[in-house]
């Protein structure tokens, strides 16, 4: 046992790291165990995360072993203290990202992604909503971080020392411990490929599988993943682009012969509503988190007053579904009518921030005004890079309310409530003066912590800074926006359309939530029906093509989705969904999941609430597969575009 003392860092650091991601798990089970129960052999999750930190402590432990097996003992001293701190360091992460999983998990459904790394870079709006929605759980957390530092530091001399001992004994053993860090790490002796998240997976309930992992692994196999996102063939299948294109184009409203620019694959023509040459006026009013179980009128909760009044004035949709779970998903379908991929949303990649396709463009073409109004930032989530770069020509953003010598309500954590919002972008409108215009509004009010001002609303809840509350507060600036529009010129030559741009938490038991995806979408103006369902299941990406419809632009577009003008009676409903790193492809009540580096699974749909395993359609699953394929191929090509208006004249 004394040949083996120089590795005695190693084992502590394997036996405190084990025992932190243990702790958190056991603890993580009891908090969630009254969903984690439901699911046949919940148990299963102790043994994966066993084996899931394994692999994170045998990646972690690799360099200092190497560096402790090959230095002289009399270099020995000088790796003492930077070994100490590289295993203090790694064990502080480990905590720090256990402590923050159950808050992460309350609000995602899911272990630390993505998502986590995303907000680090946006401090202001992060740390102010930190502070006044988790300001409990920060100060446990922050305790807890002190103390573990302390008696870190203060043990790590007796726990992380680096014993000497014969370098010829040392390089002897060092073939069996690097095999045995190496299959630590691997965790399998039979598969080319080391183990990954997707050997997690045991259940259908997204939220308990992750659980089975640690969160340090799962943030480490984001940031992995960010430069292979892309590769939808490596983690998801392969198909030839031909095929793709193909299947994908089954799913439209254009027939084949309606493709005739082989450059830009998906170019049609978009079918105008209009024979007018009257140029309406668009207004987007981009919701945040309205979920259609908040909206009265689609029997959601009797939160939305003042949008239920507003659907006898428009077209209601009540079986539309929003393409992912961040706003910037909402953004991309609603702006760009563009398809979810694997990769991060096209407003904050780099090959979409100019030339991109985005309704804007369209209608700066043709001449009118187009801007973005927001109460925050607009540089948040790339949205000003993107929108700048794409058509929009004026953004108006909470620097812009700062400057202004007026008293508005309520500026919070992520900048100006809406009612603020609304009243700017009313002002705004009268200032264009006759010039036809498209602007997208972005509302705030209704994100943690759910900040709005005093009086406007009857509270539904008795505490205040609920979402429920905010919901309501964000119903009455819908409200106060049309009671100021209507007594404006521009009104009566203004199509409107309120859509949210998600649902608020995205959480369920099932692989995609499918219930927590349904959304509402009202379109309002001139021509449009009053007092009309339509009860087609659609997509978020179809609202684009239909309101360039019913706007009266004759143009071409590479937009996927269907406008309702269109489809014809044998039309199937079809939605398309993004959850994670989940996809999910709707039919009807067919619905395909397909999970990274793991095979296509089927569901009946019932009720959007259970998912009944069914026989794998290989057509269908392939049809699925085909959309993400085209996502990301006209993202690499850049070839989800309009032709230059002179080579459109031309031709």
């Amino acid at each position: 046992m004394k040949n083996l003392y120089f590795l005695k860092p190693i084992i502590i650091f394997f036996c405190l790291g084990i025992l932190i991601t243990s702790l958190s798990r056991f603890f993580l089970f009891i908090y969630f165990i009254d969903r984690v129960i439901e699911t046949e052999n919940y148990w299963t999750i102790f043994p994966i995360g066993l084996r899931f930190d394994i692999i994170l402590l045998s990646y972690i432990s690799f360099l200092p072993f190497v560096v402790m097996t090959f230095i002289p003992d009399k270099f020995l001293k000088y790796v003492q203290k930077p070994i100490s701190f590289y295993f203090l360091f790694f064990l502080f992460l480990i905590l720090l990202t256990e402590i923050t999983s159950a808050n992460f998990i309350n609000q995602y459904d899911t272990r630390p992604n993505r998502i986590y790394i995303d907000y680090l870079i946006y401090p202001k709006e992060v740390i102010g909503t930190l502070v006044k929605s988790y300001l409990p759980s920060i100060i446990i957390t922050i305790i807890i971080l002190i103390i573990s530092v302390y008696f870190g530091i203060k043990k790590s001399k007796q726990l992380f020392t680096v014993h000497s001992n014969s370098l010829s004994i040392r390089l002897l053993l060092m073939p069996i411990f690097l095999f045995l860090l190496i299959f630590g790490a691997r965790s399998s002796l039979t598969s080319k490929r080391p183990i990954n998240a997707s050997n997690a997976i045991f259940s259908t309930d997204q939220m308990t599988n992750s659980l089975g992992l640690n969160s340090l692994y799962t943030l480490g196999y984001a940031i992995y993943s960010i430069k292979n996102e892309t590769d939808i063939s490596d983690l998801y299948g392969k198909m030839n682009i031909q095929e793709a294109n193909a299947r994908v184009k089954k799913y439209m409203t254009t027939k084949e012969s309606g493709f005739t620019f082989e450059s830009i694959p998906f170019l049609h023509k978009n079918k105008s509503d209009s024979i007018s040459n009257k140029k309406y006026n668009v207004v987007i009013i981009l919701e945040e988190s309205l979920g259609a179980e908040f909206v009265g009128s689609l029997g959601g909760l009797p939160l939305t007053p003042e949008f239920d009044k507003l659907t006898k004035e428009g077209l209601l949709f009540t079986n539309l579904y929003c393409t992912g779970t961040r706003s910037v998903r909402g953004i991309e379908a609603v702006i760009s009518g563009f398809l979810p991929s694997s990769a991060e949303s096209v407003v904050k990649l780099s090959n979409s921030q100019e030339n991109f396709f985005t309704i804007a463009s369209v209608y700066k073409n043709e001449g009118y005004d187009t801007s973005f109004i927001y109460g925050g930032m607009a540089n948040f989530d790339n949205m000003a890079s993107f929108f700048n770069g794409n058509g929009f020509q004026n953004i108006i953003d909470e620097t812009d309310f700062d400057k202004d010598n007026q008293k508005y309500a309520l500026k919070g954590t992520w900048g100006y409530c809406d009612e603020d919002l609304v009243v700017k972008a009313n002002q705004y409108f009268k200032s264009l003066d006759g010039k036809p215009f498209f602007s997208l509004l972005f509302s705030t009010s209704n994100h943690e912590p759910f900040e709005y001002p005093d009086g406007r609303i009857k509270p539904y809840e008795k505490n205040k800074n609920t979402v429920n509350n905010a919901i309501k507060y964000a119903d009455f600036s819908i409200g106060k926006f049309f009671e100021l529009a209507k007594n404006e010129a521009y009104y009566k030559n203004t199509i409107f359309v309120i859509i949210a741009d998600h649902n608020t938490r995205t959480y369920g038991k099932n692989l995609v939530p499918i219930k927590k995806f349904r959304i509402p979408a009202l379109i309002i103006g001139p021509n449009v029906p009053k007092g009309i369902a339509f009860n087609l299941q659609s997509s978020q990406i179809d609202i684009a093509p239909t309101l360039l419809s019913y706007s009266g632009v004759k143009v071409e577009t590479p937009m996927i989705g269907r406008s309702i003008f269109e489809i014809n009676s044998e039309t199937k409903g079809r939605s398309i969904m993004q959850f994670h790193d989940n996809f999910a492809f709707r039919v009807e009540d067919d619905i395909i999941i397909l999970q990274p580096k793991s095979k296509p699974l089927q569901f009946k749909v019932i009720n959007d609430s259970i998912l009944k395993p069914a026989k794998l359609d290989i057509e269908l699953s392939k049809d699925a597969l085909a959309h993400l394929i085209v996502a990301e191929n006209l993202y690499k090509t850049r070839t989800y575009k309009i032709r230059s208006i002179k080579t459109a004249k031309n031709n």
